[in-house]
């Protein structure tokens, strides 16, 4: 791995590989700013992709592009109407397992747009 990507504050590493070529299971982002958070295979690199990365696992970002990418995240959200998406209503009887409503995008990009903001700091 080139020197300036073992500088980044943030990298992402692959938990469990793929020969595939679907996503893999889980992916790890790093970060020296924050504790690392693991994500769903699918959702992470979709999330990649809306930062403008490949979307190729293991990889990393340089800490320039860091701020570029989180304000990509954000601006792909606020362009879908999703910027002021908050916790889902929930009604009557939704503590039962099979009707709870599902997890959006916006809800599961969280601990990564913490992670993200942190290394801009």
């Amino acid at each position: 791995m080139p020197a300036d990507m073992l500088n980044s504050p943030w990298r992402v590493r692959i938990v469990r590989p793929r020969s595939d070529g679907e996503p893999p299971m889980l992916v790890t982002f790093h970060s020296k700013a924050c504790s690392s958070i693991t994500m769903f295979g699918v959702v992470a690199v979709t999330l990649l992709k809306m930062a403008g990365h490949s979307g190729i696992v293991p990889g990393a970002l340089l800490a320039g592009d860091v701020p570029s990418a989180l304000a990509r995240i954000k601006q792909d959200f606020a362009a879908a109407g999703l910027e002021g998406e908050s916790k889902q209503s929930v009604g009557p009887g939704a503590e039962d397992a099979d009707n709870l409503p599902p997890v959006g995008l916006r809800q599961r990009s969280y601990p990564l747009i913490q992670l993200l903001s942190a290394a801009v700091r």
